[in-house]
């Protein structure tokens, strides 16, 4: 697919980042790799276009692979429409777009996440209020706390890659402390993990 193909994506955010695609690869009858399937980015718009979510693989933990059942599983999921911010007993990987000056709300998933900075810069806040600036290629390992992105920019967006795996409860000084979404989350569905221990 040409990258004026994949511009023309209906769910494309208007950025001024390029596209993008998945690729996702398997095995040909003989057991040699393959790229199973190509797929551009599809996404789902929030606050108005000023920021946005491409799904790029959801699955269990641990994964089955064989017959593709991982990826039976991530599209079903994805045309269920009910995948939250974080999944139970699975990994979700996703793909983010910030707009310039953009700050999403504070919220915690109960999960592990690995935030990859890809393009652009962002601010990771945290609910002691210390702000730490964030350049492409560094890599923040959240460990469900209660955090925002903030896009410091007033002209560029900014791209980060998050990969959120289910953890078990985490209780402090007694306190379980589950998934919170805070104020501004329309649209934004629970993960639905929150229900274990």
């Amino acid at each position: 697919m040409s990258a004026k193909q994949q511009s023309e994506t209906p769910s494309e955010l208007a950025t001024n980042l390029r596209s993008t695609t998945t690729y996702i690869t398997g095995h040909n009858a003989e057991g040699k790799a393959i790229v199973h399937s190509t797929r551009p980015a599809s996404w789902q718009v929030f606050e108005g276009g000023d920021m946005g979510f491409n799904q790029i693989f959801t699955n269990t933990f641990p994964a089955d692979l064989n017959n593709d059942a991982d990826v039976k599983y991530h599209d079903d999921v994805i045309a269920g429409g009910k995948l939250g911010l974080a999944t139970k007993n699975g990994v979700v990987c996703r793909m983010v777009d910030f707009g310039p000056q953009y700050e999403c709300m504070m919220h915690r998933t109960k999960s592990l996440d690995f935030g990859i900075l890809i393009e652009g810069e962002v601010e990771l806040v945290l609910d002691d209020g210390k702000t730490t600036l964030m350049k492409p290629g560094d890599i923040t390992v959240q460990r469900s706390t209660i955090h925002a992105w903030r896009n410091p920019s007033t002209t560029n967006w900014a791209r980060v890659v998050f990969v959120l795996q289910d953890i078990k409860a985490l209780v402090l000084n007694g306190e379980k402390f589950g998934e919170y979404y805070g104020k501004g989350t329309e649209g934004v569905l629970p993960s639905g993990n929150d229900d274990d221990e």
